[in-house]
């Protein structure tokens, strides 16, 4: 059996965006007529459309898809999930890990939920401190726990590849709900999980 590579975009979108990624390239002094380049303005229009898929995702119904009454009462922590996002100031990337957790009070949701949320809010022109929220807040609405954490380090290639020009600086936001704000002791068990290597 043959592998068959299926990418599905809106052609509406492709064909505008690829015009105006031509014009970019000519605007910058390059020949968007050459052999590199001719098929350069439909690749980045699609991977643009790639890389904010997240305008058409609803975070709550990812959680909704997937809950499960349960009594386990202690915290759920889904630690070091990759993250790849575009910073809203210049639309370059920016990358790292998202550590979220929560507290049921009743119900769970599927593990691979939680890391499709974070996808679906880093996958939007954004910033980190309204990406580390917008998670934070989704989780609170759809299961109503007892609390939320969310701790985002990552690495901005805004500040990498122009600008200050620093490649080793990371940004950590964090974000908390519920016992994770009103308990220092969860809050500190949460902080000390994340840190640790358990795997």
């Amino acid at each position: 059996m043959s592998y068959t590579k299926e990418e599905i975009y809106d052609p509406a979108v492709t064909a505008e965006l690829m015009k105006h990624y031509k014009a970019i390239l000519d605007l910058l002094g390059e020949d968007s007529e050459r052999e590199g380049l001719i098929k350069t303005p439909e690749r980045v229009a699609k991977a643009m459309q790639f890389l904010t898929k997240g305008y058409e995702e609803d975070g709550d119904q990812i959680i909704k898809s997937a809950i499960f009454k349960e009594e386990y009462k202690q915290m759920v922590l889904v630690k070091d999930i990759e993250l790849y996002s575009m910073c809203e100031h210049h639309m370059l990337p920016f990358y790292g890990k998202a550590h979220v957790a929560y507290i049921p009070n009743g119900y769970i949701t599927g593990l691979s939920k939680v890391a499709r949320v974070v996808e679906c809010y880093a996958r939007r022109l954004q910033v980190q401190e309204r990406l580390t929220v917008q998670i934070r807040d989704c989780i609170q609405r759809a299961l109503n726990p007892i609390g939320v954490a969310v701790v985002i380090e990552a690495a901005h290639t805004c500040m990498q590849m122009r600008g200050v020009q620093k490649q080793n600086s990371v940004t950590t936001t964090s974000a908390f709900t519920g016992v994770f704000l009103s308990q220092t002791q969860t809050r500190q068990e949460f902080l000390s999980l994340i840190g640790s290597r358990l795997h």
